[in-house]
């Protein structure tokens, strides 16, 4: 692996752990604040919403400067805003500690994608996205499981610390290995604001954001799925939830050879529809305990081969406005988040039992793949058009 890519690859391990690490630190940090687990919860919107916010908004201001210093100060944004989540003290600080972190997520994942593609050898410009993304991850696999014992045995706090210190080591790693690649010149921010008047532009958000959103619907109630139907411990759930990572990790780069052999469109479409099949089994062997460890790994293998094909997809129909463009994509997955949240949410809600969510997740991704598909259509006409 390049060093040049290891540095986006360490940037996204630190926030893939402040993304992930909240929903198993919730307990203990409504317990530290004096605050219920429903305002507990309101730290994951208020990060989320931040993504949303930042992701566009930064990549904007910021589009002109080489890429090497945007990603330097993202960092370093990231770094301060999550050392005042780690002493923040009471709800309201923290709160809008949790909102500041989430700003550079996106505009980081934006710009790095645009750069790994750029020192990316002919051909692997998928493959040098997903290893970026592999440090989500990463982050599943160990950064997670790893906070959330922390939180539990010792402080929550020592958990944001843990980031800080990623952070401070990834602000380290940029400036010694990440090149000199020259800012964009002539920059015109109305002409690549102009992308989202494209239809295409709109339908791969919509694809990302309802197409991902099934992976949300199962894996915000991963948990009391595998507990009260597939009848596992709750002890066990953190070690499920490492498996779980395994998969997302194994086909983050399964993702990036497809996107690279075949084309981000094709890749996308296939993977989505994967994924509402995965859902559906997941549905009818959920109580089965073998069966429900064999698909955790493959729902999150296949979820998340879609990271880098979408990153790729987005960049590609942008040209001008690759920036924006990918970090817009990081804005929808976000949004798909809460969307498979609320919307699993609802059966639940009404009196069903903890399979349900799945089948919002399955009918989400089958309506992104369908998106994907109106896509594929759209630039096969464009070209006969021609």
């Amino acid at each position: 692996m390049k060093k040049s890519l290891l540095t986006l690859t360490l940037g996204g391990l630190g926030i893939g752990i402040t993304e992930f690490v909240m929903m198993g630190l919730l307990p203990d940090i409504a317990k530290d604040l004096r605050i219920t687990i429903p305002q507990a919860g309101h730290l994951i919107s208020s990060y989320a919403l931040g993504v949303v916010v930042g992701a566009p908004v930064l990549v904007a201001i910021a589009g002109s400067y080489p890429p090497k210093k945007i990603l330097l100060a993202l960092m370093v944004m990231f770094t301060a805003f999550n050392a005042l989540s780690a002493f923040s003290p009471d709800y309201t600080i923290m709160l809008a500690a949790r909102f500041l972190a989430g700003l550079p997520h996106g505009a980081f994942f934006g710009v790095g994608s645009v750069v790994a593609s750029r020192i990316a050898g002919k051909g692997k410009e998928a493959q040098a996205v997903s290893l970026m993304f592999a440090g989500l991850t990463i982050a599943n696999v160990i950064g997670v499981p790893l906070g959330t014992y922390i939180g539990h045995h010792y402080s929550w706090r020592y958990t944001f610390v843990i980031i800080v210190i990623v952070g401070l080591i990834t602000l380290l790693s940029l400036k010694l290995w990440m090149p000199n690649l020259p800012a964009t010149k002539d920059r015109d921010l109305k002409k690549e604001l102009a992308f989202f008047k494209l239809p295409e532009a709109w339908i791969i958000i919509l694809m990302i954001a309802i197409g991902t959103g099934g992976l949300f619907s199962w894996y915000s109630y991963i948990a009391p799925l595998l507990t009260d139907v597939s009848g596992f411990a709750p002890d066990s759930i953190t070690y499920i939830l490492v498996l779980a990572g395994l998969g997302m990790l194994v086909g983050n780069f399964i993702g990036g050879k497809l996107a690279d052999r075949f084309s981000p469109a094709k890749a996308s479409v296939s993977l989505l529809i994967a994924m509402a099949i995965t859902l559906f089994i997941v549905h009818y062997i959920s109580e089965n305990q073998i069966l429900s460890l064999v698909m955790t790994f493959i729902t999150g293998a296949v979820a998340f081969a879609l990271a880098a094909p979408i990153q790729m997809l987005m960049i590609n129909t942008a040209k001008g406005s690759e920036m924006i463009a990918a970090s817009v994509s990081q804005a929808s997955f976000n949004i798909g988040n809460a969307l498979g949240a609320f919307l699993g949410g609802l059966p639940l809600a009404a009196g069903y039992d903890y399979t349900s969510p799945v089948w919002v997740g399955t009918v989400m991704a089958l309506t992104g793949a369908l998106f994907a598909w109106m896509l594929i259509s759209r630039n096969k006409k464009m070209v006969l058009a021609k």
